[in-house]
């Protein structure tokens, strides 16, 4: 099966659109509908239900998709290792990053991974616990750096640092120049929650300790809950890192008892490493104590 074919149906499948995966494949729109079609015909049955608003999965398609991945990806790998074994470094990386260690760690780490395998592409994937669960999942990302996954059956997890959890606070709040917060303080306070029902930090404490919030107001990245704190419409919570570059008049006070987020490498069981994610892993393992230094 032909692998630039099965890359067409993954791109079209992404983009809801043949001409969109045209433009990102550098194909002519013609050109992938003849690929998927050609491939479809192969198969006897068809992957995609074609309307006037785009393209989705039929059913079959649905079911073909991780193989498609899986097909795409070893040739990419053998074809890495090929320019590996010519002496030619150059290849593909997809790394899904929390929020925290995309903004920390990720500028410094690609900066010298660049400069030593420029040509090396990288594609840099932001999300959220369930986001990365669900990648980890179909095996769409190489690397993840992320907090400490739920269920690991699929995928191996080495721990690298624990982010300590602090309270969010506005400048005049009676409890701002406390030494610590009290946890179960949190009850009584209007309460500003980040993308509430993702598996975030935010809802694993919650969880976890069996807090009754009185959530005021939902946003969907961590400076916005920031900048409603400090505008005096709440309270909140996040990791140390998230906020560590950010100096606003917000006051962060360390929970009591402290809580951490485990932060860490995850790795998808069963895929096979390309030259180029084991250099990037090399470089990573390289760098790691100066990156953790620069935390807080």
């Amino acid at each position: 099966m032909d692998a630039s074919k099965c890359q067409a149906v993954l791109m079209a499948s992404e983009t809801g659109s043949f001409s969109a995966a045209a433009e990102q494949l550098n194909y002519t729109q013609s050109g992938i509908t003849r690929m998927i079609s050609s491939l479809e015909e192969e198969l006897e049955f068809s992957l995609f239900i074609r309307s006037k608003k785009g393209v989705r999965l039929t059913e079959n398609g649905k079911l073909m998709l991780p193989y498609f991945r899986e097909i795409v990806e070893s040739s990419q790998i053998a074809q890495e290792m090929s320019d590996d074994i010519k002496g030619v470094v150059r290849g593909s990386i997809t790394i899904a990053c929390y929020f925290s260690v995309s903004s920390m760690w990720m500028p410094r780490l690609l900066k010298i991974f660049s400069e030593n395998y420029p040509n090396i592409q990288i594609k840099l994937l932001e999300g959220g616990n369930k986001e990365i669960a669900k990648w980890l999942a179909e095996k769409s990302v190489d690397i993840c750096l992320c907090a400490e996954p739920q269920d690991k059956m699929d995928y191996s997890w080495e721990e690298l640092y624990r982010d300590p959890l602090l309270v969010w606070l506005p400048q005049n709040h009676p409890k701002a120049r406390q030494a610590q917060y009290e946890m179960t303080d949190l009850e009584a306070e209007d309460f500003i929650h980040t993308l509430p029902g993702q598996d975030t930090d935010q809802d694993r404490l919650i969880e976890q300790e069996g807090l009754n919030l009185k959530t005021r107001f939902t946003t969907k990245d961590g400076f916005t809950t920031y900048q409603l704190v400090k505008a005096g419409l709440g309270v909140s919570f996040n990791q140390a890192m998230i906020a560590q570059d950010w100096k606003e008049d917000v006051v962060q006070l360390p929970l009591n008892p402290p809580r951490f987020v485990s932060l860490g490498l995850a790795l998808p069981k069963q895929k096979p490493t390309s030259p180029a994610v084991q250099r990037f892993l090399k470089c990573m393992e390289e760098e790691i104590s100066g990156l953790l230094k620069s935390t807080p």
